[in-house]
């Protein structure tokens, strides 16, 4: 399994695929507090158009974010169970899923 390379989040067009798939978003700089620590990390999300739930986070928040998607995996991954372990070992270190912080939305 092998994610992209990040870009901005408005260039999401230009990057993510029209297809099923897994998007990580992150702050472009800095650092949130979660409970056990801290992390850039925002958003997991498994969608069924990468690039259509891309361009929907673009439109719904402000700038500052950056986003990669899945671009590597074997073709048996069963890409749900692939998305709640992620964001299962997330909670499980960080203790609280990742959350967008609240000025950044609209």
């Amino acid at each position: 399994m092998r994610f992209g390379l990040w870009y901005p989040l408005a260039e999401a067009a230009d990057h993510a695929p029209a297809e099923p798939g897994i998007l990580q978003l992150r702050l472009a700089s800095g650092l949130l507090d979660y409970p056990r620590g801290k992390s850039a990390m925002v958003h997991y999300a498994y969608e069924a158009d990468t690039r259509a739930a891309a361009l929907a986070l673009a439109a719904a928040h402000a700038t500052g974010f950056v986003c990669r998607h899945l671009i590597e995996f074997p073709d048996a991954t069963e890409l749900g169970t692939f998305y709640a372990k992620l964001r299962d070992e997330f909670v499980r270190r960080f203790g609280a899923p990742p959350a967008f912080p609240r000025e950044a939305n609209r």
